[in-house]
């Protein structure tokens, strides 16, 4: 019987590079990259997570970490990855109000 304390499932540590634009593991090995445009919006553009580490649910963990850092800095997201619309998303719908939206633009 595993306890709460057993480290077994433990959330891993993910650390916000603002200098290269990625959100990434301590090890560096598994990131998020993302490109900050007018300020305003995260275009998420990349998960790598190595073979190694899959099937941990890293991916998701950089993910959760890149929208919990565009909300509580007022961003909008735009998931240009792949993993991120097609996997993330569907499977988190609740990050879908933080999204940008095209045709909410202002000026032309």
């Amino acid at each position: 019987m595993a306890s709460a304390g057993s480290g077994e499932k433990e959330i891993p540590k993910i650390v916000w590079n603002e200098r290269v634009g990625r959100f990434e593991t301590e090890d560096k090995k598994a990131y998020l990259e993302y490109e900050l445009r007018n300020k305003v919006i995260m275009d998420i553009l990349h998960t790598y997570v190595p073979p190694s580490k899959r099937g941990l649910g890293l991916a998701s963990h950089l993910c959760v970490a890149a929208f919990s850092h565009a909300q509580s800095h007022s961003l909008h997201v735009i998931p240009s990855c792949s993993y991120v619309s097609d996997t993330f998303l569907p499977r988190n719908p609740s990050w879908n109000s933080i999204l940008h939206k095209e045709d909410l633009r202002s000026h032309i």
